[in-house]
């Protein structure tokens, strides 16, 4: 019997289904542990992570744990496979942008604009050596990982369920959701852009699916709205005529690498995902939708 609980962390929701009731107390415990782990490798928020060890020591190595290496890895091979488009170095970028601390803290003030004078974003930079476990960056940059971490967790939280408990799975940690195990029916979910508005219900057999938005994590500068999407070509938040992009991949890091480029590459989004042969469903700035690779039809967005 299909069973699942909900949370809040990382400032977003948390959600955990199993198909075996009996297995979700222990899925949950899974779940929460992999994320205090994620959190003390790579959260620029946490002093004591060891992504801000290598921020603050920029200009030299430093010894990591291998979780970290793991994700920095992953968040390398996103930035080779988008071009540069999703990009780990954007950490002063977004910083910049004014998003600086917790997102409701960003929320409650205005956030002063700023001039930009920082170095532009390169992932070619980023060094990790496997074989001593140690990264580093030049002086001048900082990492942000935030594009790839989530969903990471979300395929590793997944995969180790399934495999500990017996049971066939869904994790979704904000807009990252990824599926493990054998079931019958296909998983039912809602894609929308935020909660309480109208939503196309899809069928999640395999794989993860993660959906990028301009939409909801949004601030105030006294320039105007910000947020989060840093376009690393420019160091500023994307601008394209895109505000979501939703997109199925065989694993919810794939899945978000591309909806994250989605947003960053604007006009060039749709011709991206078509050569990569991704389903995608993308919400422009005034509701129109777009769908490639077979993606259910659907209608106009709130």
């Amino acid at each position: 019997m299909t069973a699942s609980c909900t949370w809040s962390d990382w400032s977003c929701k948390v959600r955990v289904t199993v198909d075996r009731e009996s297995a979700l107390e222990d899925a949950r415990a899974i779940v929460i542990r992999l994320m205090d782990d994620v959190a003390q490798s790579v959260d620029r928020f946490r002093p004591d992570s060891e992504l801000s060890a290598i921020n603050a020591a920029a200009g030299r190595m430093i010894p990591v744990s291998r979780r970290t290496i793991a994700l920095l890895d992953t968040a390398i091979e996103a930035a080779s496979a988008t071009g540069g488009a999703v990009d780990p170095t954007i950490g002063f970028h977004v910083q910049h942008a004014g998003y600086d601390t917790d997102i409701e803290t960003v929320r409650a003030s205005i956030q002063l604009a700023r001039p930009l004078t920082l170095q532009q974003a390169d992932w070619t930079r980023v060094r990790v050596d496997h074989d001593v476990a140690a990264a580093g960056i030049p002086a001048g940059f900082q990492l942000d990982l935030g594009a790839t971490a989530k969903a990471w967790t979300a395929d590793t939280a997944a995969r180790d369920i399934a495999h500990a408990l017996g049971t066939a799975v869904l994790v979704e940690i904000g807009g990252d959701l990824s599926v493990a195990g054998r079931r019958m029916n296909s998983w039912q979910v809602d894609v929308g852009e935020q909660s309480g508005v109208p939503a196309q219900r899809i069928g999640l057999a395999h794989g993860g699916l993660a959906t990028s938005s301009t939409a909801v994590r949004r601030w105030r500068t006294s320039d105007g709205e910000a947020h989060h999407i840093i376009d690393p070509r420019t160091g500023r938040p994307s601008t394209g005529p895109w505000r979501t992009a939703t997109v199925w991949a065989a694993t919810a890091v794939e899945a978000n690498t591309a909806s994250t480029a989605a947003l960053v590459l604007g006009d060039e989004a749709v011709a991206y995902l078509n050569e990569a042969g991704l389903a995608a469903r993308l919400v422009g700035r005034f509701g129109q939708i777009w769908t490639t690779a077979g993606w259910p039809r659907d209608v106009k967005a709130a």
